[in-house]
């Protein structure tokens, strides 16, 4: 994607600096459909309405893979969005490095971001040449197994504690008509399961040798040989799931369809909406029950250059809102998410939240793949694994191989 070749039609747009602003409307665009998505960005809307400004909506459904290029053709074909929500990590790169993004670092500055928003690697992630383009609202982590305590009861067997457990449970509720392991088809869905594998099973250093360290030759080791024997174990756990998005996977678990899901965080935002109770409905083990861990990935806003001035200083007045310790909380209570800043009182949270601030203050993190892969690379790992679980006669020798020649060409 040749971006910079947009830059220059979009050079005469002004940036404005910080002022008292008349009411403007903003479009924010983000891929928040489900309905615990949905209530949890409803209060990012209102707290912005309450500054006298207006949000006004631009959810595109069908997840982030189907919603990012949408949003970057928006912006490189000149009908910018005043807002727009990615991933933290790399996927607005090559926008800011062409010039189509809005420079924080005024507001960031005047409002002490890199003291109160931890860890740092989040707003690092938003960091491009010294400039901070854009403002964090939550950590979302991958390193989930849900699990629905009816399903277990159902098969007549305890709740796992881990995933060897897990496994070895699964015959039980196969017998008892019940789909082991609740997987969607989008593609980050089986890619970022076996991101969870890795971690569980072969550790933090591993995966970091992997997708920070780019080693392919660590990728096509037996440790990673040992992750592919657990993606092929889930894939066959996951046969009869039968659902696309990934609130549909969950879904098969809150109703007792599924056994469990691997799954981040926000997937908390949907059993909270069916009125389910962390520990009593439904059972939540960070890092697979195995390595307690949990990744720093989640979700920013990121503003393009708008020639409207008055648009341009709202622009200012949500990125200090999205950090507001207030909207902090409220949203991220509904989202299931953990908060960017530390100093926020979250004695809302429910077990599953309380165990994620535990490890999370206890360091036992690390950065999500969209921060430590480039949009290209991560978009390859995904194809790989959606074929993967979709063609039972691909081997895990094959499948090995095939993500060792992705690391070794990774950016």
């Amino acid at each position: 994607m040749k971006l910079r070749l947009l830059a220059a039609a979009l050079a005469a747009t002004v940036v404005l600096p910080f002022g008292a602003a008349n009411a403007a409307e903003l479009e924010v665009t983000h891929w928040w459909t489900s309905g615990g998505e949905a209530a949890a960005v409803a209060e990012l809307a209102k707290a912005f309405d309450a500054t006298g400004n207006k949000w006004v909506d631009g959810a595109i459904a069908g997840s982030g893979g189907t919603a990012r290029p949408i949003m970057v053709s928006r912006i490189t074909g000149g009908d910018p969005m005043g807002a727009t929500q990615f991933n933290h990590g790399r996927q607005a790169e090559e926008l800011v490095q062409s010039g189509l993004m809005r420079d924080l670092t005024d507001v960031a500055t005047r409002e002490h971001w890199k003291d109160i928003i931890k860890p740092s690697s989040l707003l690092d992630s938003c960091t491009i040449d010294g400039k901070i383009y854009c403002a964090p609202v939550n950590i979302h982590s991958w390193q989930w197994l849900w699990l629905s305590n009816a399903a277990f009861k159902t098969a007549g067997v305890e709740v796992p504690k881990n995933w060897d457990e897990f496994v070895a449970a699964a015959p039980a509720l196969e017998k008892a008509g019940i789909v082991p392991l609740a997987v969607g088809g989008q593609p980050w869905q089986s890619a970022g399961a076996f991101d969870v594998l890795m971690v569980a099973i072969a550790g933090k250093d591993v995966f970091n040798k992997v997708f920070g360290d780019k080693d392919a030759e660590v990728a096509a080791g037996p440790d990673i040989a040992k992750v592919f024997k657990a993606a092929d174990d889930a894939r066959k756990m996951s046969k009869g799931s039968n659902v696309q998005d990934w609130n549909q996977a969950t879904n098969l678990v809150i109703t007792g369809k599924a056994g469990g899901q691997i799954m981040g965080d926000w997937a908390q935002g949907e059993f909270q909406l069916a009125g389910q109770k962390a520990g009593t409905d439904y059972t939540c083990l960070p890092g697979l029950g195995v390595n307690e861990i949990i990744s720093t990935g989640g979700d920013a806003f990121y503003f393009p250059l708008l020639k409207d001035e008055e648009k341009s200083k709202a622009q200012e007045v949500l990125a200090s809102t999205l950090i507001n310790p207030t909207t902090q909380v409220a949203f991220n209570l509904k989202k299931g998410s953990l908060p960017v800043r530390g100093d926020v009182d979250l004695a809302a949270a429910n077990d599953c939240m309380k165990k994620g601030l535990e490890i999370l203050a206890k360091g036992n993190v690390i950065q999500g793949t969209d921060q430590l892969l480039s949009a290209d690379s991560q978009k390859q790992k995904e194809d790989l694994f959606s074929e993967f679980f979709a063609t039972p006669t691909m081997t895990p020798e094959d499948a090995q191989k095939r993500f060792a020649e992705i690391i070794a060409s990774a950016d």
